[in-house]
């Protein structure tokens, strides 16, 4: 489905934008001459995007791709046929000729998120976030349990990309807002299905990993925190870390999938080694889990 519709927006025009409705002043919603609609990203700069559409391609690697809404790069031009009908809104955006921006599907009745415990209620109380005791996770129905390993998915991909605009951010509010974790989780979501849905991940790898020593003290006791995994994502990590290929297998898909990749390039070498390091401490992190 992710792949049709990729193809389908990359071949349709912009039929009209709107403000409102996709974050900052500077993005847009795009009605796509196919019917759909999607998020226009514009960076503030490059790198933005570029962590967007790197993160995209990495939650694929990790087998869960399907927690992100679909997201293709588009080349802005004015003249261009995709952008010819909105020629005269594209003026009035203020965005730059040739500029690369981030087309991602726009996801009808999503709604807000409140952290579950033991990071909400842990947090909230000012204490070091704990792992779930086996004892504690015996008692849980399946849905929660369900519940539980799509927190640790998101938590595990944010300690990997190093993104801070999610969960991280609530927990650094709570030093000025001992209530925040009893809030919507920034850029996150949910479905009608129920599944989460991980929004806006333009600080991930490339900005993340510029700010690695402010935000790390709060991404590490996250990862810390969680003791139950999905086995295909434990599955995944142990491979990149046995084959030591993350950055390889993210280039490899990001090259074979996006055709406006070489716009923004791929991850430095020392970005490529910080990758392999967290992937590292993700597998160990769940190595330990097992040995509990």
């Amino acid at each position: 489905e992710a792949a049709a519709w990729l193809s389908a927006a990359r071949a349709a025009r912009v039929s009209s934008l709107e403000r409102g409705g996709c974050g900052r002043s500077s993005n847009r919603l795009a009605r796509l001459s196919d019917g759909s609609r999607a998020c226009v990203r514009y960076g503030i700069n490059p790198e933005q995007i570029q962590g967007e559409a790197l993160s995209y391609h990495l939650a694929g690697v990790l087998g869960m791709q399907e927690r992100l809404p679909p997201m293709a790069l588009a080349l802005v031009e004015a003249r261009g046929r995709q952008w010819e009908p909105v020629r005269e809104e594209l003026r009035g955006s203020h965005w730059a000729e040739g500029a690369v921006v981030s087309l991602t599907r726009w996801v009808d009745n999503l709604t807000a998120v409140v952290a579950p415990a033991p990071w909400g209620a842990e947090a909230g109380a000012g204490r070091r976030l704990q792992p779930l005791s086996a004892g504690e996770l015996d008692g849980l129905p399946p849905s929660q349990l369900v519940e539980l390993v799509q927190w640790s998915d998101l938590i595990l991909f944010d300690y990997l990309t190093a993104n801070f605009d999610r969960l991280v951010s609530n927990l650094f509010s709570l030093q000025w807002d001992p209530r925040v974790m009893r809030r919507a989780t920034s850029n996150l979501l949910r479905a009608p299905d129920g599944g989460l849905v991980f929004m806006d991940n333009e600080a991930g790898l490339v900005h993340g990993y510029r700010l690695l020593a402010m935000w790390d003290p709060y991404n590490e006791p996250l990862l810390r925190s969680v003791c139950v995994f999905r086995e295909g994502t434990a599955r995944r990590v142990a491979e990149l870390h046995r084959r030591r290929s993350a950055a390889a297998e993210l280039r490899r898909r990001y090259r074979a999938r996006e055709p406006l990749w070489a716009r923004l390039g791929f991850l430095s070498e020392r970005q490529a080694e910080l990758l392999q390091a967290r992937v590292d401490f993700v597998h160990r992190h769940i190595a330990h889990c097992r040995a509990q």
